[in-house]
């Protein structure tokens, strides 16, 4: 096994975070303003001396972003860490790129550290795109020598040759941050820092960022990067640490990683709402997807088996009562995909027990890459108990290779299409008429 590159032991960081008192008068006297504005400079003032962080606001709290976060990155992984807004991934990123000192804990490295926290930081809006390359990948510790070897190819990857001699500032949004990019991806450390910059750009530029990652993992380097992007995280990935409320929830693989940020994203979200119709004889009370071997799993392969799993409570549902269960599938915009109930396939349910699950396997679903809404339905005796409104959850879906080409994903080039269908071409020949 290799050395380890990264080492984080006992990591916490803490903020400083005022706030305006509550017992504040919303109508306050000029007394009450001059006593309250003077105890406000007392303390600054005291701050000042002892070398404190200034904080405005009457009440200071302490917040903390990271608190007793451990793991070890080694030479050649790539690490997604994922998490919700606010689950102290940024701060991480800024404590290993050593833009932020840690409170309590300690980070070692081995080699050179490069950082895509912002992408375009240092850019002068009056320079022209050339000046700019040089410029920014002066800051991001690239000698002048790397940014002539590397210049031609930086430009390409950008696509701004035709405006190369142009002030940045007559640029497009979309322009500057490809320009952006494309410096900053050029670098060549031991290890990489990525904080969701891999969503800029129109989709053909996210495909070159992509590949561009794919390429820096594949020469052994060690790769951190931050995104909500749960495909582009399971694409490039080979291990995935998730973040909660500053604390380290799931070191392991991808999958385990991704398939409990779901789960408790579905327990934050899913069937918290009252939004029902029914009788409520039978009621949902969780959703999750399974593979064949019986994992919950973050994602589904376009075209590969998996388990749809409903647990259920019973409230006076009988067992000689006749029960059907179904769900719609939706696109986000609401639009219904599908429908498939077990009464479509012949099949009748019986339910005797108090808690238990309705489990529906799929053979394959021929969907391209996106996140579908499920939304099911049960009847008693042709009578509806149960049937959420706001559904129940999502089912991720991610194209590999679904066409047995050996590409990871598809080219949408040619437009979108809700579904996915295998075929064969060929090409024949007419007769020509005599």
């Amino acid at each position: 096994m290799s050395a380890p590159v990264i080492t984080v032991e006992n990591l916490g960081k803490r903020y400083l975070v005022g706030h305006q008192s509550a017992q504040r008068e919303r109508y306050s006297t000029l007394r009450d303003v001059l006593m309250r504005n003077a105890r406000d400079l007392w303390r600054k003032t005291a701050d000042v001396f002892c070398g404190r962080q200034i904080i405005q606001g009457d009440e200071v709290e302490e917040f903390w972003a990271l608190r007793d976060v451990s793991f070890e990155v080694r030479w050649g992984e790539v690490v997604g860490i994922i998490g919700r807004n606010g689950a102290g991934k940024t701060t991480l990123l800024k404590i290993l790129s050593r833009i932020t000192e840690p409170t309590v804990g300690r980070v070692t490295l081995w080699g050179r550290v490069a950082s895509l926290l912002e992408v375009g930081t240092g850019f002068h809006p009056e320079l022209t795109g050339r000046e700019n390359i040089y410029l920014n990948g002066a800051i991001l510790g690239m000698t002048r020598a790397e940014i002539r070897r590397k210049f031609d190819e930086i430009v390409a990857f950008a696509g701004v040759e035709k405006f190369l001699d142009t002030p940045v500032k007559r640029y497009s949004s979309g322009m500057y941050v490809r320009l952006a990019f494309a410096v900053a991806a050029h670098l060549e450390p031991e290890i990489l820092v990525v904080d969701e910059v891999l969503a800029v750009g129109d989709a053909e530029f996210q495909k070159r960022c992509l590949g561009k990652m794919q390429d820096v993992a594949g020469h052994g380097r060690t790769v951190l990067v931050v995104s909500h992007n749960m495909a582009l995280v399971r694409h490039i990935c080979t291990r995935a640490i998730y973040l909660d409320l500053g604390r380290v929830v799931v070191d392991g693989t991808v999958e385990q990683a991704l398939g409990e940020y779901l789960r408790m994203a579905e327990a934050r979200n899913g069937l918290k709402s009252e939004r029902r119709q029914g009788d409520g004889r039978l009621r949902f009370t969780d959703f999750w997807v399974e593979n064949d071997r019986g994992e919950r799993v973050g994602y589904v392969a376009s075209g590969e088996p998996c388990v749809l799993v409903f647990s259920y409570r019973n409230f006076g549902c009988r067992a000689q009562d006749k029960v059907d269960v179904g769900f719609g599938l939706h696109l986000p915009s609401g639009e219904r995909l599908l429908l498939l109930y077990a009464s479509h396939m012949g099949q009748t349910l019986s339910v005797a027990r108090e808690h238990g699950q309705f489990r529906c396997r799929l053979p394959g679903l021929p969907l391209p890459t996106g996140r579908y809404g499920i939304f099911p339905r049960i009847e008693i005796n042709g009578v509806e108990a149960d049937f959420p409104l706001d559904g129940v959850g999502w089912i991720d879906v991610e194209e590999l290779d679904f066409y047995g080409t050996g590409r990871r994903m598809v080219d949408h080039s040619h437009g979108f299409a809700p579904y996915l269908i295998k075929g064969e071409w060929s090409e024949g020949t007419i007769a020509q008429p005599t």
